[in-house]
């Protein structure tokens, strides 16, 4: 019964943080609301492992310790030209002794999307 309460306090916490990134993502301005719809659908799709949830206010995705992965951070937050798509850590994204771990975004194209797929694989070892 333990294990039980546990198992369904953790889905209800899990609810809550999906509702808030989404709710977050709702009241975003242009072009950063339709550019985290988009990380999100991608996120969802790529990696169904990582758990929406807010990081510092913005649209971020953890490993199932908690850990951020990834999180979207908005433009108008720093009042920048370009959002901020970002990787923590834990995300595999080594490759030798240097590689980027955060990328400007103005808008998200098509073969945007095929790159923030690849990386989000990539990042959660989902090659």
């Amino acid at each position: 019964m333990k294990q039980r309460a546990k198992e369904l306090k953790q889905q209800q916490g899990a609810a809550e943080a999906l509702q808030s990134v989404l709710d977050k993502i709702a009241a975003l301005d242009e072009p950063d609301k339709t550019n985290a719809e988009r990380i999100h659908a991608i996120v969802t799709e790529a990696a169904p492992s990582l758990s929406p949830k807010l990081f510092y206010g913005s649209p971020g995705y953890a490993d199932a310790q908690g850990n951020i992965i990834l999180f979207y951070q908005e433009r108008a937050k720093f009042k920048a030209r370009y959002g901020n798509l970002a990787f923590f850590g834990p995300a595999q994204l080594d490759d030798g002794t240097m590689w980027p771990t955060g990328f400007a975004i103005t808008e998200i194209s098509p073969s945007d999307e095929k790159v923030i797929a690849a990386l989000v694989r990539k990042a959660t070892g989902h090659l």
